[in-house]
């Protein structure tokens, strides 16, 4: 019999300063799976959907093939793949919700979708009309939140349609009410940091439209100011980044060929060409990209230091934590918060981001050993580096 999660992880009361935390139930070896695990939510970005970054809407995974993703991202409609059998796309397989023709990269993800919250946020044939509610909480969400996107209001509208949904109510809202409730001044940080500088009027709007689209009585309470600020805090302090591109799992596919050393070389050259020319034409904006809120992840606490890492194997929702260092039972996994270029900066610099970001104050092993670092951020150091050899 396969070992379950539980068998694995365990989730523990630390203190009230860090609260949660996730701990090892055995040993494990570095590169080890600790877990996979679904979320129990996940949307699109709206911004990523508006440009043609095609994902099925219920798990996400990219549906383009390799070279549509390509041709599209290098807006080169000209380019040619090789190793098409290394591209994992199957069009074929792609269903559409036949009321509004939404699609799905398979039928168990519509019959999902459907199940849980797509039967309520069906649009059916007003899907193209600009003038739907829920069209028009979409266009004011992009209007309040460009790119590049840290949540979603249908994320938010997805959690409420599940409860619309669901019949046994207070299990759903108890799957949510699990994440941490922040102080209101708290509360009130991330979502400034999620809108901008103006983010009370917009937040404000945003309430009102959701009200007026989707009311639940049996979750009021998020509907009022307060609730709505709470509600829009907990997915910007718990969401956890997807991102799903037919291309990378086209080049790991091609990673495994057996080829000449004649060949390997050829298609070395040819994807080195084709990562220089996307980011030319994209930068940084490769995947479908999308938020998730789950259960054990949001427990996972960070160390600029982590024992542990975030992947998406699947090329969907589905994420694995991966050990990266060995992992010893009762010892707790750390992942990182930060992003791979932030996490080589300075103390001070990872301290600040992590104080806006997160608000909270890190006081990891790594952090602590350089505690008597002069306090400049990664940026004054290059400034300073700069003025000396000028």
């Amino acid at each position: 019999m396969a070992a379950s999660i539980e068998d694995n992880v365990e989730i523990r009361q630390i203190d009230l300063s860090k609260g949660k935390g996730l701990f090892a139930s055995k040993d494990f070896k570095k590169g080890d799976i600790l877990f996979e695990e679904r979320p129990i939510v996940s949307s699109q970005f709206l911004w990523n959907e508006f440009y043609k970054y095609t994902a099925c809407e219920y798990c996400l995974k990219s549906l383009e093939t390799a070279e549509e993703q390509c041709q599209r991202l290098t807006e080169n409609p000209g380019v040619n793949l090789p190793y098409p059998e290394c591209c994992e796309a199957k069009p074929t397989q792609y269903v559409m919700c036949p009321q509004c023709q939404v699609v799905y990269c398979c039928d168990e993800c519509r019959m999902a979708a459907w199940t849980e919250y797509h039967r309520t946020l069906c649009m059916g044939p007003s899907r193209q009309d600009g003038e739907h509610p829920l069209a028009r909480l979409g266009e004011a969400w992009r209007n309040t939140h460009y790119p590049p996107e840290t949540s979603s209001i249908m994320l938010l509208a997805k959690m409420i349609a599940m409860v619309k949904q669901v019949d046994d109510k207070s299990s759903v809202i108890s799957a949510f009410s699990q994440f941490v409730n922040l102080p209101v001044n708290k509360e009130e940080e991330i979502a400034h940091k999620l809108l901008g500088e103006n983010f009370k009027q917009p937040l404000e709007l945003l309430r009102q439209m959701l009200t007026e689209s989707l009311f639940e009585e049996n979750v009021q309470q998020w509907y009022t100011p307060e609730g709505f600020r709470s509600l829009f805090a907990l997915v910007g302090m718990n969401g956890q980044g997807i991102g799903s591109s037919a291309i990378s799992v086209w080049v790991k596919n091609c990673e495994k060929l057996s080829l000449s050393d004649e060949e390997k070389q050829k298609l070395d050259g040819f994807i080195d060409q084709m990562y220089e020319d996307l980011d030319r034409v994209s930068g940084t904006f490769l995947d479908c990209e999308g938020s998730g809120l789950y259960r054990l992840q949001s427990t996972c606490n960070h160390s600029c230091l982590p024992n542990a890492e975030i992947t998406f194997p699947h090329n969907n929702h589905r994420l694995a934590l991966v050990a990266t260092e060995d992992i010893q039972i009762g010892e707790e996994i750390c992942i990182c918060y930060l992003s791979e270029c932030d996490i080589g900066r300075s103390r001070h610099s990872r301290q600040k981001l992590l104080r806006e970001n997160y608000l909270f104050h890190c006081g990891c092993a790594r952090c602590l050993a350089e505690a008597d670092d002069e306090d400049v951020t990664s940026e004054e150091e290059e400034d300073e580096e700069e003025e000396m050899t000028e």
